[in-house]
């Protein structure tokens, strides 16, 4: 990755599982069903080609480990639900403090980015019918 020459191999690392860790924020109980899990892996293919071109590289690198990183990830947490929050939070922390060595361009593109995946795993199990019957995006309720 050019633009990640600043980075060591274990920052870079690191870095690729960001979309992981996302989807692991935004699954119900920070645990990933078979519906949230299939949503993040279409998702995460997705990106590879239709996210903010100075994501790219990212993106692609990304993809051809989200699934192992998932599986790591699922592995290496807690089993319950406010210590697996903690540890998904913690370690977003340090992925935060390596995303700011890529400039600020880069962090404002990451971020949007990461705010749609998490959005879009969130979703998972969202029904075309909600829209039908609740056409109006109410907080709290549709949200």
């Amino acid at each position: 990755m050019i633009l990640f020459n600043e980075l060591t191999v274990q920052q870079k690392q690191a870095l690729v599982k960001f979309p992981a860790y996302v989807s692991f924020l935004a699954a119900t109980d920070s645990k990933l069903d078979e519906a949230e899990k299939l949503v993040a892996i279409k998702f995460a293919h997705t990106k590879s080609f239709s996210c903010h071109p100075i994501l790219a590289e990212f993106y692609r690198e990304s993809e051809t480990a989200f699934e192992n990183n998932l599986k790591q990830i699922e592995i290496s947490l807690p089993k319950d639900k406010k210590s697996r929050d903690l540890a998904i939070k913690k370690e977003l922390v340090i992925l935060e403090k390596i995303l700011l060595k890529l400039g600020h361009e880069y962090v404002i593109a990451m971020h949007h980015s990461m705010k749609t995946f998490k959005t879009h795993v969130s979703r998972a199990h969202h029904s075309v019918i909600e829209d039908f019957i609740l056409p109006i995006s109410i907080p709290g309720l549709t949200d």
